[in-house]
């Protein structure tokens, strides 16, 4: 086929591709649609190249619709990407098909159509061409409100997303005060980290670890091995308000726990309110990240500096 500028344009713009690897396309298969095939294929296998690499940023994105709600994470190699206008709507396309396919885990969400007829997977492999760095939609979670209440979502700068269930005893759909309060309880979530919702929830593994912790600690401190236990037991006592959401100090009002929040905030909308389950995602979290040296990289790509 006698291709012009406009097609090779056209072509760049459908693909990613470079110029060189439209014209080629072109002049391999004679038509635009084929030759869109053609870079599909030949990115598709550049792509698995890339799956070796670390992809430790990236974005998080939360969307809620009626009773469900799904957060995402999708990491690339650099903040740089995640600064990207496609990476970006791509993280939000993938928790809006999430919800809306009723993604059971990240397997399914993988496998699930996105609004432009392909495959979750297929569009993380175009986006790996187009964008040159490594894809990988890493982490997905739901929740799912079975009866009357609200869910809260909050993200934050698309490095932390929380969702959190309250459950209510009446239909409080359009409650503001409910609405206000799911983002006070997300928004404390992502700040103050907690572990469980209330201190009855602390299993007595968790319990067990941190005592030999705190144990530890005293010990190489030089306190009498007589006092350890009973220190143990007040630090244990204690352990509840920092790692149980509603035994923690609120953060927009450090003189009240959050439980006592959920209390007013129950109080205003006029039921009896239970926060039941919350989420967390950040990005990155447990990846290991690779620490680039930039003299050496320097150092490799001219042949090694000489002074």
């Amino acid at each position: 086929m006698a291709y012009t500028a406009t097609d090779v344009k056209n072509l760049r713009e459908q693909t990613g591709a470079g110029m060189m690897d439209c014209k080629k396309a072109l002049d391999e298969t004679g038509d635009l649609q084929k030759a869109v095939d053609w870079l599909r294929a030949k990115g598709l296998a550049a792509a698995a190249k890339k799956q070796s690499r670390i992809a430790s940023e990236g974005l998080v994105a939360a969307f809620v619709s009626g009773k469900t709600a799904a957060a995402v994470e999708v990491n690339c190699e650099t903040d740089f990407v995640g600064k990207n206008s496609d990476f970006q709507a791509f993280v939000k396309t993938a928790a809006e098909v999430a919800v809306s396919t009723k993604a059971a885990n990240v397997d399914a969400l993988i496998a699930a159509k996105m609004p432009n007829g392909l495959t979750v997977k297929d569009t993380v492999a175009e986006l790996t061409i187009k964008i040159g760095e490594k894809i990988d939609l890493r982490r997905m979670n739901t929740v799912t409100l079975t009866g009357n209440g609200h869910i809260g979502h909050y993200v934050h700068s698309g490095k932390i997303a929380v969702l959190c269930l309250i459950e209510a005893d009446k239909d409080v759909t359009g409650n503001a005060t409910l609405e206000e309060l799911g983002k006070d309880i997300c928004m404390q979530v992502a700040a103050a980290n907690p572990m469980f919702i209330r201190g009855t929830d602390i299993d007595e593994a968790f319990k067990a670890k941190e005592a030999e912790i705190y144990a530890a600690q005293l010990k190489e401190q030089g306190k009498p091995e007589a006092m350890i236990p009973n220190i143990v037991k007040g630090k244990l006592s204690k352990m509840a308000s920092e790692v149980c959401l509603l035994e923690q100090s609120f953060v927009k009002n450090p003189d009240i726990s959050v439980g006592k929040h959920v209390e007013e905030m129950a109080a205003k909308a006029g039921a009896k309110l239970t926060v039941t389950k919350f989420i967390k995602l950040v990005v990155g979290e447990g990846v290991e990240k690779k620490e680039d040296n930039f003299a050496e990289e320097v150092a490799k790509m001219t042949g090694g500096l000489k002074n």
